[in-house]
């Protein structure tokens, strides 16, 4: 680890360069574990994205879907009322104790911030039957929501343009982003059974149906009965950002990680980057998001050149930079 090139201004934390990508030491030494010891069933469900793109929202719809049998969404005592969806739904790469995984029953729900690339040879190999689920978000939006969680947690190193810079030059945590991204879209696209590819602003838009789609991938699609019964719009109200942000059990303390768990609610929205970057940052990420994935198909190319298209004559692109970066 210590030949591996190192970035210190990001977070508290060592970022070190590995595969093309930066990655916490301490997800290192999960990625080197998860390799040797992690053995996938077939049954399995990892939930998979890059860090501040829904994560938590994820973890909380998958974790009641899977487990509505158990756990109905109306239960007064349903687990996500009383634990944090991080805490419900672990990190291959960052428990300590892979063995203890082994001893959950099947199907199992787990989760990573890992690239693709970088996930143990045994989940990826065709034959095992694993499935996978990515939520993708405008990382315009990653950002500023990584930015913020940062300042909550008393973290900041940067000013919002230094560390918009960093995210640029893709200098975070399991970045760059969009070659995060990229990875999981290629597989999506070739492999559609195995890798279902989410994107968090239609998930906003869509909850219900989008609900509908998670759950026949994960192999629980939801009866007639069961939607005739409401139970997949109080799955939504359960798992909704406004319900749990306000359960006392997150709005204090931290994670079996050690991270604040009010870290994880925000606003929950898209488009926020517009209060914080001006347009030519803005264009900036864009073009670098663009150059990886134009060609791929990758939904977020129509949503840039659509904004393109709209900002041409605008009158903000005068604007100076320092009216949008308040931080």
């Amino acid at each position: 680890m210590e030949s591996l090139p190192v970035e210190t201004r990001f977070t508290e934390f060592p970022l070190r360069q590995y595969g093309g990508f930066w990655l916490l030491e301490v997800m290192l030494n999960g990625v080197a574990a998860a390799e040797t010891s992690f053995q996938p069933r077939p049954s399995d469900i990892l939930l998979s994205s890059f860090p501040k793109c829904g994560t938590t929202w994820l973890k909380a719809l998958a974790f009641a879907t899977l487990n509505r049998s158990t756990y109905p969404p109306s239960d007064e005592h349903h687990p996500l009322l009383e634990h944090n969806p991080h805490d419900l739904v672990g990190f291959l790469e960052i428990y300590p104790k892979l063995e203890l995984y082994e001893s959950l029953p099947s199907p199992r729900l787990l989760s990573t911030h890992l690239p693709y690339s970088m996930l143990p040879h045994r989940i990826r190999e065709q034959e095992t039957g694993c499935r996978l689920v990515y939520i993708y978000r405008d990382p315009k939006d990653a950002m500023v929501s990584m930015w913020h969680q940062n300042k909550k947690e008393k973290k900041n190193r940067l000013t919002f343009e230094e560390m918009f810079n960093m995210f640029c030059e893709g200098r975070c945590v399991v970045g760059p982003q969009w070659c995060h991204a990229g990875e999981y879209w290629d597989e999506s696209q070739a492999r559609p059974e195995k890798v279902l590819f989410l994107m968090y602003e239609d998930l906003l838009q869509d909850t219900v149906g989008n609900l509908r789609t998670l759950a026949e991938f994960m192999g629980c699609g939801f009866s007639r009965q069961e939607e005739d019964d409401g139970i997949v719009q109080q799955i939504v109200e359960l798992c909704s950002l406004n319900n749990l942000k306000n359960l006392n059990v997150n709005k204090s303390g931290t994670t079996l990680l050690g991270i604040s768990k009010d870290g994880f609610f925000r606003k929950g929205g898209t488009g926020d980057w517009s209060n914080h970057m001006s347009p030519e940052m803005s264009a900036r990420l864009d073009k670098i998001v663009k150059e990886r994935l134009e060609g791929s198909g990758h939904p977020i190319i129509s949503r840039i050149n659509a904004k393109a298209t709209t900002s041409i004559g605008s009158s903000n692109h005068g604007a100076s930079e320092a009216k949008y970066i308040k931080e």
